[in-house]
C-alpha cells in the first residue's frame, strides 16, 4: 500500500496502470535473454488488481553475475523455466492488449522494451510498439535534473517513499515503478497532460539527457563516447 493518500486531482492516466519489468541474463539488449518477467495492473491506490509472472528458460547460460542479482541460476531456469518463444509471445500479447487500455510503466523503459523487441525478432514474433509509456527514470531526470545522488529504482523508491522490499525481483520492481509513477503524477503538475503527449515529451527528454551525458563524458577523458538514442526502444 502506498504511504500517501491518492490525490483525486492527479492525472487520469495515473489511476490505472500496467507495469512491466524484466530480469535477464545481462545488460546488452541485443544479445541477452529474458529470465523472469512481470506484468501487473495497478489501481488508483497503487494496489495490483492482477499480476502475471513468467520464469523462462533462456536457452543460454545465466552468468553468475546475473544470478547474483535476481537469484535465478541456469539450473533453476532449466528445471522450472518455460519455453522462451512461448513466453515472449505471451508477454508481447499481454502488453499489447493492456496498452490499448492504459499506459505501460517501466523504469528505464528503453532497456526492457529494447530487449523485448530483440527477443521478439529472435523468435519471429511481431514486436510490440509500446505507446504510451511512462518511465519514472526519464521523468525524474527531467523534473529533478540538478538533484544529486543515484537514480536507481531503489534510490528513487526510497526518496519518494515507495516501498521496495525485494529489489531485482521482477514483480517487486514492476509494482514499485508503477507506484513511483503515481507518486510523480500526484506531485508534478507538468505531468497532468494526455499520456500520448507525455510519451512524446519523454522521447525528447530521454534523448536530451543522453546527449548531455555524451558531452559530459567527452570532457571526462572519454572522447569516443557516443550516446545511445531512442526511447522507449533504442535506435
Amino acid at each position: 500500500m502506498l504511504d500517501f493518500d491518492f490525490e483525486p486531482d492527479a492525472p487520469a492516466w495515473s489511476k490505472r496502470l500496467a507495469v512491466f519489468d524484466l530480469e535477464t541474463t545481462g545488460l546488452d539488449v541485443k544479445t541477452e535473454r529474458i529470465v523472469t518477467a512481470c506484468i501487473a495492473v495497478l489501481d488508483h491506490s497503487g494496489e495490483p488488481s492482477e499480476v502475471s509472472e513468467w520464469l523462462v528458460n533462456p536457452g543460454i547460460e545465466i552468468p553468475m553475475a546475473a544470478s547474483n542479482v535476481h537469484g535465478i541460476t541456469t539450473e533453476v531456469a532449466i528445471q522450472s523455466g518455460a519455453n522462451p518463444k512461448e513466453s515472449v509471445a505471451e508477454i508481447v500479447a499481454r502488453l499489447r492488449e493492456l496498452n490499448q487500455q492504459m499506459p505501460l510503466v517501466a523504469f528505464n523503459a528503453s532497456y526492457d522494451f529494447s530487449l523485448l523487441m530483440h527477443e521478439s525478432v529472435r523468435y519471429g514474433i511481431e514486436p510490440l510498439d509500446p505507446k504510451p509509456v511512462i518511465d519514472p527514470l526519464v521523468i525524474d531526470r527531467k523534473v529533478n535534473k540538478y538533484r544529486s545522488g543515484k537514480r536507481t529504482l531503489i534510490a528513487l523508491s526510497s526518496l519518494f517513499g515507495v516501498e521496495l522490499s525485494d529489489a531485482h525481483n521482477s514483480t517487486a520492481d514492476a509494482i514499485a515503478a508503477g507506484r513511483l509513477a503515481q507518486r510523480l503524477a500526484a506531485t508534478v503538475e507538468q505531468l497532468n497532460i494526455d499520456p500520448a503527449e507525455l510519451h512524446e515529451l519523454q522521447r525528447e527528454w530521454a534523448d536530451e539527457w543522453a546527449l548531455d551525458m555524451e558531452q559530459f563524458l567527452k570532457k571526462q577523458n572519454r572522447p569516443d563516447f557516443r550516446a545511445e538514442l531512442g526511447w522507449p526502444i533504442k535506435n
